[in-house]
């Protein structure tokens, strides 16, 4: 089914102007305190991903290492309070973590910044991107902002997907690069979005990487053609322990049409799946998904995601369970009182109480028995 949208409609939505962060609180006996950092076509056979994507340059001495294998587990934390800030300064002796709802003994807990490795996954497809449509207009704002709000020792490549995946830079602190890549985003050739194909497959060539990595996705979260299914997308982007921060399109778009009556309850469940189905990739890879309505929220949007990539709470563990059995195993981190092993509160500089989330993935697959 194909839905096409008039440029009236992402002119319908008012712009937002983004609030102005507050101040962070300062630390009281007793409790931890959250102190927000400052802001600084017929179907064919689908090609794997060229085998010289993912060769990335050297990672910069002291970064922390992704890794999950069957002696030691990696696991990072991002702690955000109710404004998408990252609070600092949580003592280890605060965080728990399970597997399978066993306490594991944290072996190594560091914390601090590190340049990022970002591949920015983009859908671009006659199927919503037509050439001067208001969603064309939005996903090149949306890429375009994001990569302005990376800082210069980022790493980044850009990678577009319609029937297939398509490479337009490499890994590169070479803002050129991706610039000249998304210059080539002008019309779609097919109709077709193979978010499924696209997202694993750069996921696999991500897998080896090391350092704080993650997929950036800008899509509308639909999936037309693609080989696998969403249940294997969703076991392969568990095993290749990528963190997806899930940007979802059209949404003005989609209120404007349903309210006026042109979108049909059959498009809606669509849309609604589709929603779903970025925010089950991002919550259980340890990402976020958002869905901005107006083009004023892209900056916060890409702030917030930077702040939980770049400042991050690195946990490593030897798990309990050592069996090579191949099977899911089920990751929570808990933020604890080591008095009352009740959960952590955590106050401003009013002692007023912060709400808070915890963004860590959700599990990983154990090795298999070496044959």
């Amino acid at each position: 089914m194909k839905w096409t949208f008039g440029l009236a409609g992402l002119f319908a939505a008012a712009w937002l102007c983004m609030l102005p962060a507050q101040q962070g609180p300062t630390r009281q006996s007793g409790e931890t305190i959250a102190r927000p950092k400052a802001k600084d076509a017929p179907k064919e056979e689908l090609p794997k991903l060229p085998s010289e994507f993912g060769k990335k340059p050297d990672v910069p001495a002291g970064a922390p290492t992704f890794r999950a294998d069957v002696t030691t587990v990696s696991v990072d934390v991002a702690v955000l309070d109710n404004r998408g800030r990252f609070i600092p300064n949580i003592p280890r002796d605060r965080f728990r973590v399970l597997e399978d709802n066993t306490p594991q003994q944290i072996a190594t807990f560091e914390v601090g910044e590190a340049p990022m490795t970002v591949c920015l996954v983009v859908e671009f497809s006659n199927l919503f991107q037509s050439y001067w449509s208001a969603t064309w207009y939005e996903t090149l704002q949306a890429a375009y902002t994001f990569v302005e709000g990376l800082k210069p020792d980022d790493y980044l490549a850009v990678v577009a997907y319609d029937i297939r995946p398509e490479i337009l830079s490499d890994f590169s602190t070479d803002r050129r690069q991706a610039y000249e890549a998304m210059r080539r985003l002008n019309i779609a050739a097919y109709s077709e979005a193979n978010l499924y194909d696209a997202i694993t497959d750069t996921a696999d060539r991500m897998s080896g990487l090391e350092g704080r990595k993650a997929i950036v996705l800008l899509s509308s979260g639909i999936d037309t053609f693609s080989r696998k299914t969403f249940g294997e997308t969703r076991k392969a982007l568990q095993s290749a322990g990528v963190p997806i921060y899930a940007v979802g399109l059209m949404q003005a778009i989609r209120i404007y049409m349903e309210s006026y009556g042109y979108l049909g309850p059959i498009a809606r469940l669509d849309f609604l799946q589709a929603d779903n189905q970025m925010r089950t990739f991002a919550s259980e890879t340890g990402g976020q998904a958002f869905f901005p309505r107006f083009e004023a929220e892209f900056p916060g949007i890409f702030r917030q995601i930077s702040d939980a990539l770049r400042n991050q709470y690195s946990i490593t563990y030897q798990p309990s369970n050592q069996a090579r059995d191949g099977k899911f195993r089920k990751i929570k981190v808990e933020l604890v009182d080591p008095e009352t092993n009740k959960p952590l509160r955590i106050v401003d500089e009013k002692n007023k109480t912060v709400k808070y989330s915890i963004v860590a993935k959700s599990g990983y697959i154990a090795p298999r028995p070496v044959e």
